[in-house]
């Protein structure tokens, strides 16, 4: 499911596991720190609110790890692989090795969660970010941010059975 910022998605996402006995809501991390970052912990708030009780959060920077994990019959969301991407750039730190290794780091990255996502036979949505439609810094890192996760979109939708759109709360089905 993709989207702009702030379109919905991530809402539509869970209405559609709202009927799953079980849902795992995957938080790409890390989290935060509520001190830090209010804002970010406010929205954070707002989003587990909206969850059931039933519902399990596993926040975690090793979003395949925790695909692999536990039933995978068991419906899992996702939200958001833009954050995922984020956390995982920030994880590697500076650009000091060449940007071709760089990237090559990241790429293995995306393709183990991609495998990942394959293992899953349960309900299974991811959020993200429509790359093309948002407003990314044009430099360097802003070019490489927009590459990558296009990269990551456009494998996550082919291992998937549907591609939803959000825009301004409104669902097409690509």
């Amino acid at each position: 499911m993709t989207g702009g910022v702030r379109s919905g998605k991530s809402r539509h996402a869970e209405a559609l596991l709202a009927g799953a006995p079980s849902v795992v809501y995957l938080a790409p991390g890390p989290v935060p720190d509520p001190a830090a970052d209010p804002e970010w912990a406010a929205r954070v708030a707002e989003h587990r609110s909206r969850r059931p009780g039933s519902w399990r959060t596993v926040e975690t920077a090793d979003v395949a790890a925790a695909l692999r994990a536990g039933d995978p019959a068991e419906a899992v969301l996702v939200d958001c692989l833009g954050t995922w991407l984020t956390a995982t750039v920030d994880g590697l730190g500076t650009w000091d090795a060449p940007l071709r290794q760089w990237r090559e780091e990241i790429e293995a990255r995306v393709e183990d969660l991609v495998q990942a996502w394959r293992t899953r036979t349960g309900p299974a949505v991811a959020v993200t970010n429509e790359v093309g439609w948002g407003l990314v810094s044009e430099h360097r890192s802003g070019r490489v941010f927009t590459d990558l996760l296009g990269r990551v979109n456009q494998q996550i939708a082919a291992a998937s059975d549907d591609v939803l759109l959000v825009v301004a709360g409104r669902v097409l089905t690509l």
